[in-house]
C-alpha cells in the first residue's frame, strides 16, 4: 500500500518549499543540502534518526567507540587530473572517519553502472580503488553491483560505507569549537574543484591543477600524538572551506574571524575562480582538513602537520571568537571585514 506524504503538514523554509522537484543545489553540501535533510528527511526517519549529523557518527559497540560514515560519489568526468572515483571513493570515505579521530578499517563499496559503459573504464576505476585502499590500508570487506538502464545514469557511481576505531579520550566535533580557539588549515583551498572543472567541456588553464585526493587519517593520528585537545577536525569538501566553517560556527553558536591574507589560494586556483566568477571558498578539496585547537596548542599541532606529507603547507588561518555567533568573518587585506556566507546550493555540481 503506498501512503501519500502531506507535504503541506511539514515546516519548510524557501528554497525546499519553493522546490517542489529535487535540483542540483540540493547535493551541493550548502544551505540546500542542509534544509533537505532538516526538512524531508528528519521529519520522515522520525525517532529512528541518530542525533548527530556529522560526517561520521561514533556510536558505542561492545565496550567500543567506533565511527561509521558512508558516502557516494557521482564525480563528473569519472578520471581527471591527479585521480578517478575510484580513489575519491576510498579517500574522501577514509577522511570521513578521520575527521571523528577514527582509525580507518573496513570499507564496503557498491558499484552502480550505466548499460553500455565500457568495462574497461569500470576496471580502472577498480584498480584505482584497490590501490587506494591498499595504500590507506583499509580492507574492502562487502559490496554491491547494480546496473541501470543506458541513459538512466551517468557511467559509474561509487557508493562506499566505512567502519573504524575511535580512542579512548578523543572527543572531536564541532559542538566543541570555543573562543580563543585557532583554525588551521593544512594547506593549499580549491584544487581538487578547479582540477575536476580543468576537463569539463574542453576546459583548459594555463597552468595545471592536479586534485589533491589523499588519505588523511596518518596526518591525523600525527596531530593526535602531540597531545594536544584537538576540538575540531572537517574536511572542506562539497561546499570547500565556506560550508565547513559555517556549519561548526552554527553548531558551536560561536564566531569565527579569518585572515584573508593567511588563506592559501594557489594563484592558479585563484585565476581560473576569477574567470568563471567563483569563490576560492566555496569550491572543493579532497585531501585537506580544517581543525580547530586551543590557541597554545596551535604551534605544536602546526609543527607536526608540516612534518607530515600532506600538511606541509598548514598554517593558521583565523581564530574562533565570542562575536558574531553563527557568522564566518573574513578581514580584508585593506582593513575591512566581510561576511563569508553559507552557500546556497553547489557552484560546481558532480565535483565529488
Amino acid at each position: 500500500m503506498t501512503t501519500e506524504l502531506d507535504f503541506e503538514s511539514w515546516t519548510c523554509p524557501v528554497p525546499l518549499r519553493d522546490t517542489p522537484n529535487v535540483v542540483m543545489g540540493h547535493g551541493g553540501g550548502g544551505a540546500m543540502s542542509g534544509e533537505l535533510v532538516q526538512h524531508l528527511f528528519l521529519p520522515a526517519y522520525g525517532t529512528a534518526a541518530g542525533s548527530s549529523l556529522s560526517d561520521s557518527a561514533v556510536v558505542s559497540v561492545a565496550g567500543a567507540r567506533i565511527a561509521f560514515s558512508t558516502d557516494s560519489f557521482v564525480v563528473k568526468p569519472m578520471f581527471f587530473p591527479g585521480g578517478s572515483i575510484g580513489e575519491l571513493a576510498v579517500n574522501g570515505t577514509v577522511n570521513d572517519l578521520a575527521m571523528s579521530g577514527a582509525t580507518p578499517l573496513y570499507l564496503s563499496t557498491a558499484f552502480i553502472l550505466q548499460e553500455g559503459t565500457p568495462l574497461a573504464e569500470v576496471g580502472r576505476i577498480a584498480e584505482a580503488l584497490g590501490a587506494a585502499a591498499r595504500a590507506a590500508g583499509v580492507r574492502l570487506v562487502t559490496g554491491d553491483t547494480k546496473v541501470v538502464d543506458n541513459g538512466s545514469g551517468d557511467g559509474v557511481y561509487v557508493n562506499t560505507a566505512g567502519v573504524g576505531l575511535v580512542a579512548d579520550g578523543v572527543d572531536i566535533g564541532p559542538h566543541r569549537a570555543a573562543a580563543g580557539d585557532a583554525v588551521l588549515i593544512s594547506g593549499d583551498i580549491g584544487v581538487h574543484g578547479v582540477a575536476v572543472l580543468s576537463v569539463r567541456d574542453g576546459m583548459e588553464f594555463d597552468t595545471p591543477v592536479t586534485s589533491d585526493t589523499a588519505p588523511l587519517h596518518g596526518l591525523v593520528a600525527d596531530m593526535l600524538a602531540t597531545g594536544a585537545d584537538v576540538h575540531v577536525l572537517r574536511d572542506p569538501t562539497r561546499g570547500g572551506v565556506a560550508a565547513a566553517l559555517n556549519e561548526i560556527a552554527r553548531t558551536a553558536t560561536t564566531g569565527i574571524d579569518l585572515v584573508e591574507r593567511d588563506l592559501p589560494i594557489p594563484q592558479e586556483v585563484a585565476d581560473a575562480c576569477s574567470l568563471l566568477g567563483l569563490d576560492p571558498l566555496q569550491v572543493a578539496n579532497e585531501g585537506k582538513l580544517l581543525a580547530f585547537v586551543p590557541g597554545g596548542d596551535a604551534d605544536r599541532v602546526l609543527d607536526a602537520m608540516r612534518a607530515h606529507p600532506y600538511g606541509g603547507g598548514a598554517r593558521r588561518i583565523g581564530t574562533v571568537v565570542a562575536e558574531h555567533p553563527g557568522m564566518v568573518v573574513a578581514r580584508t587585506a585593506l582593513g575591512g571585514t566581510r561576511v563569508v556566507n553559507m552557500p546556497i546550493g553547489e557552484q560546481l555540481p558532480r565535483i565529488c
